[in-house]
């Protein structure tokens, strides 16, 4: 069923939002729908239930089944949520017909599709945008700011452990032809997101890691916040639900990395250590929407032997994304966001690329005997 849809408030973003799982309608549906400087004149889903109960929760105009769908005139962004592997498909789409995109995380699952995107907003002359929130986070910005005191970065450690947090246990999400990875792909494209600006310009010349699965089909430990999947005879999860891997830059910055969708944990905790030559600063505290979480946010600096906490804000949980949503209308308006994202996109898998061909080495290849050239 569709609507026209309504004349657009003069200074708001008209936008639309493609996909009405999870984080489509969990996170960002009613985030805009509330925001002042956005106006959501359509959703598109292929499930009608779906489009029908957004339209009725949020007063949204028009619904439909296919991004292509959309007139291109009647938006001026399109939030792209739909499952990961179709994430850098329908965002090049709408990107080749001049539709801006703002691609929930992952943006891509391959290096190839990194190439696509940056090819696909280059020919129609629209930006993409990245939706990693994690660098929106308070206290990750007071992080980021104390690390100007440390002088040289020497190493970082990042880690996202869950101690049950497995999501969709059995659905696409545990699949690795539909989601592309496990906690790697999903904690890590997080993780990466706020390691790898802290690790400077210089490029990741060394990635390692190892990946192991002892939790992703344990029904135990599944992420109860994110609700229960009720699909039957599901194939069992074939990714992984831990990560851990080194990074190492060509000027010698290193980084550990930790993601993990559950544990033998008590609490969700994420960590991040920076060590610099004039100190280090560590920040506890629980990304996502847990609420097994760290009670408070902590962040500390460490200096000649002495340890002092630093002040942080309090903001409620996800506030991080209302934070992105604020800055999202300037930078789609920036020339300077062009390119941006992609690039962003095209390292980070490129890390998450390497790991994951170190942890799942290809086998060997072998000649048939007398076929040897001599």
């Amino acid at each position: 069923m569709t609507a026209s849809p309504s004349a657009a408030t003069p200074g708001r973003v008209r936008v639309a939002v493609a996909g009405l799982g999870w984080a489509g309608r969990e996170i960002w549906l009613p985030r805009l729908a509330t925001h002042p400087r956005f106006a959501v004149t359509a959703v598109v889903d292929p499930d009608p239930a779906a489009r029908d109960r957004a339209r009725a929760n949020h007063q949204v105009p028009s619904a439909y089944a296919d991004v292509d769908d959309i007139p291109a005139d009647t938006v001026d962004l399109v939030v792209v949520a739909v499952p990961n592997h179709l994430h850098a498909a329908v965002a090049a789409r709408l990107l080749r017909r001049g539709v801006p995109v703002f691609l929930e995380k992952p943006v891509c699952l391959t290096s190839a599709e990194a190439a696509e995107l940056a090819e696909a907003e280059q020919a129609g002359g629209a930006v993409l945008l990245a939706g990693s929130a994690a660098r929106y986070r308070a206290d990750v910005r007071a992080l980021v700011e104390a690390t100007a005191d440390l002088g040289a970065v020497r190493h970082v450690d990042v880690a996202w452990v869950r101690a049950r947090g497995v999501p969709d246990a059995g659905g696409w999400f545990t699949r690795r032809e539909l989601a592309g990875g496990g906690a790697l792909v999903d904690l890590g494209w997080h993780l990466l997101d706020t390691v790898l600006p802290l690790l400077g310009p210089a490029p990741v010349a060394h990635a390692v890691g190892s990946v192991s699965d002892d939790f992703v089909n344990d029904d135990a430990a599944g992420a109860a916040w994110r609700g229960t999947a009720t699909d039957t005879g599901r194939a069992r999860g074939d990714v992984e639900d831990t990560a851990r891997a080194f990074l190492l830059t060509a000027d010698g910055t290193s980084a550990g990395l930790h993601a993990c969708w559950a544990s033998h944990e008590a609490r969700d905790r994420t960590t991040i250590a920076v060590h610099g030559t004039g100190g280090s600063v560590t920040l506890s505290c629980t990304f996502g929407f847990s609420p097994n979480r760290e009670p408070t946010p902590v962040l500390t600096r460490t200096r000649d032997g002495e340890t002092v906490r630093l002040p942080l804000p309090v903001e409620p949980i996800g506030a991080e994304y209302d934070h992105q949503l604020d800055v999202l209308p300037d930078l789609l308006a920036a020339p300077a966001s062009r390119g941006a994202a992609a690039a962003d996109a095209r390292r980070t898998i490129d890390v998450i690329e390497r790991i994951y061909r170190c942890a799942r080495p290809t086998a060997p290849t072998y000649a048939l005997a007398g076929t040897l050239d001599r």
